[in-house]
């Protein structure tokens, strides 16, 4: 019988919130992706600790006074490869529940399976949000045919993280290994979040080479966020970091994309910035108990 989470965090205890951890493989040794693809990632984010279990996870975060929200990406039908279990995420999460909080994911393409199968994982298992990742699932989230699944979603009043922007997956092979950064570009959300106001959509990563794309929709938007994962701070493009620090203030979130950038890392740089006090809590802490549900914006 599948284990059901219930969010355990203690949000005065923890001094952050990283929205954006992976993990990479399952408990029964199964990668989240074809190794070429797996091994294209791991050259380009140059990471240490590339495979983690979701105990050594909590770990990390433990250690830190961090909770995180930790996923894996359901790509079978572009992929052509089974994704890891989501069982096995929420029970490590369930076990870990004092500072890991999971995401399901579930692909696209599969229509009416991919309906079902988040009403499963959110009803049965008990995640606490989606993710997806257009480029790499291969489907332009704004085609009207996907929109019964986005309305599953509105539904059930969980967060959806979207990949947006450049694209570490498939980067330096040939042809990309057939991904397409078009399906990452922020606009193809803006219908999303237009023709579904009640679904929180998180923008994940600075969305280079379209960041005034996501600045601009992110400010338009009321259900519409940025994480900050998948660059180190001092990257960030200097629009990203200016309106972060005022009409952003309230949309942008913490994240790492843990294990390819630690939270170390990332904090270091980010205490470089040159935002003003008042808005680092937010940006660390705040911003994502709005986005969870767990705290009123």
């Amino acid at each position: 019988m599948s284990i059901r989470y219930e969010l355990g965090v203690d949000f005065d205890a923890v001094d952050a919130i990283d929205m954006h951890v992976h993990l990479e493989v399952d408990e029964c040794g199964h990668k989240a992706m074809p190794e070429d693809l797996f091994e294209a990632s791991a050259a380009y984010f140059k990471s240490a600790e590339r495979t983690p279990s979701i105990d050594r996870i909590a770990e990390v975060y433990r250690e830190l006074g961090m909770a995180a929200v930790v996923f894996t990406v359901d790509a079978r039908t572009a992929l052509g490869h089974e994704p890891n279990s989501v069982e096995d995420l929420v029970a490590g999460c369930a076990r870990n529940n004092d500072v890991l909080i999971p995401f399901g994911s579930v692909d696209p393409r599969r229509g009416q399976s991919a309906m079902d199968d988040a009403r499963y994982q959110a009803n049965a298992l008990g995640v606490r949000g989606f993710k997806f990742h257009p480029s790499l699932q291969g489907f332009d989230p704004s085609d009207t045919g996907y929109y019964p699944l986005w309305r599953v979603l509105e539904e059930l009043g969980l967060p959806a993280i979207f990949h947006t922007g450049q694209n570490g997956m498939g980067a330096g092979l040939p042809g990309g290994r057939g991904i397409k950064l078009r399906y990452s570009n922020p606009l193809l959300l803006d219908d999303v979040a237009a023709d579904f106001p009640g679904l929180r959509i998180i923008m994940a990563h600075p969305s280079v080479p379209w960041q005034e794309e996501a600045n601009s929709i992110a400010t338009h938007k009321a259900n519409v966020f940025i994480d900050l994962s998948g660059w180190s701070p001092k990257y960030f493009p200097e629009s990203l970091v200016r309106m972060s620090n005022n009409v952003l203030s309230s949309k942008v979130l913490f994240g790492t994309d843990f294990p390819l950038i630690t939270p170390q890392k990332w904090l270091a740089a980010f205490e470089q910035l040159p935002l003003r006090d008042e808005v680092r809590p937010r940006i660390l802490k705040s911003n994502a108990m709005t986005v969870l549900g767990v705290a009123q914006s």
